[in-house]
């Protein structure tokens, strides 16, 4: 689908245009065409494809999606696939994945297409931007690609700040007791989330130093300290999964460990009631062998007595296991 067709030219404005109508701009100098589809179908690729020359390898990688975040040199054009995540609290208070997809970034001298598939983000507040700074938009589709770049890449804050947290409340119920099995499905609940978010960002942030490096695509040379912020940006989320990838690897240890211990209390509380019964049991198999010759057996008192000394050896018993904690 179609969402925004438009020219500019020396930073500004121009006109919305039609599809038919983009040829005619390419050919003027110092313009440009912005072309925005949302889950472009095979038909309106090809059409994009033959409109602006686009790598057929690009396009097909476009047309199947699901690709790895990436940018690609290809000579004269760029091709970028960025991951777009988006993640929303459910009613427990845990975040889960609402949507994720992405976005498909062809570049030239004189054209920026973007294809955004399977997300409902829209990209109108960065077009907004740009249009705002004229001097920087003067620049071309080199200045377009970075400003989608740099709000892709911070809505990633957001998320990473949210695992943050939600790591923060998991940790303050590892000590509470009987919470360990909902804690270890969070931990990795959360790890798995985590995970998603590093395969969005390390690739990119290794392919964003093509970008400002020694060998810059001609499309990105007068912009080159733009995407310096965006890889600095990038490594501070990274820096930021690193660390919460492995605060959860602590956070699970921690939690086996609690597990282990409330093991061993039970395994301790077991073992006093078994050694409480074992006396018992011992004393009442002692008078219970029915021996002709057992000195208890005609006592009148004997089997009160019996009893006593059985609950007085389960008493001491119980008191002794109290003090050492076992009950």
């Amino acid at each position: 689908m179609l969402i925004k067709c438009v020219a500019y030219e020396n930073g500004a404005r121009l006109s919305d245009l039609a599809i038919d109508e983009i040829s005619g701009c390419l050919t003027r100098p110092g313009c440009f065409v912005w072309v925005a589809l949302a889950d472009a179908t095979p038909e309106e690729l090809d059409q994009m494809k033959a409109e602006f020359s686009l790598h057929e390898l690009a396009v097909e990688d476009a047309r199947h999606g699901h690709q790895r975040p990436k940018i690609e040199d290809y000579g004269d054009s760029l091709f970028v696939v960025m991951h777009l995540l988006d993640w929303r609290p459910a009613g427990s208070g845990v975040a889960e994945e609402a949507g994720a997809g992405e976005v498909h970034i062809f570049v030239g001298h004189n054209y920026v297409l973007s294809v955004r598939n399977n997300n409902a983000q829209s990209f109108v507040a960065v077009r907004e931007r740009c249009e705002r700074e004229p001097n920087l938009l003067r620049q071309g589709a080199g200045f377009v690609l970075y400003a989608l770049m740099d709000a892709t890449v911070d809505r990633y804050f957001p998320i990473a700040d949210r695992l943050e947290s939600e790591l923060e409340d998991i940790e303050e119920q590892i000590f509470t007791k009987g919470a360990a099995r909902a804690n270890i499905r969070g931990l990795y609940a959360l790890k798995n989330r985590v995970m998603q978010l590093k395969h969005a960002v390390a690739p990119l942030l290794e392919d964003t130093g093509k970008l400002f490096g020694s060998r810059v695509p001609a499309v990105c040379f007068s912009g080159r300290e733009y995407y310096r912020d965006v890889h600095d940006h990038l490594s501070r989320i990274n820096t930021s999964i690193d660390n919460v990838r492995e605060m959860i690897g602590t956070a699970i240890q921690v939690n086996l460990s609690m597990v282990a211990i409330e093991e061993s209390e039970d395994n301790k509380k077991l073992a006093a009631w078994a050694g409480i019964f074992a006396i018992a049991t011992a004393l009442a198999g002692i008078w219970g062998m029915n021996f002709k010759t057992m000195p208890e057996l005609d006592w009148t008192y004997g089997y009160p007595a019996a009893l006593s000394v059985i609950g007085l050896a389960a008493l001491l018993l119980y008191l002794r296991f109290k003090r050492a904690g076992w009950l």
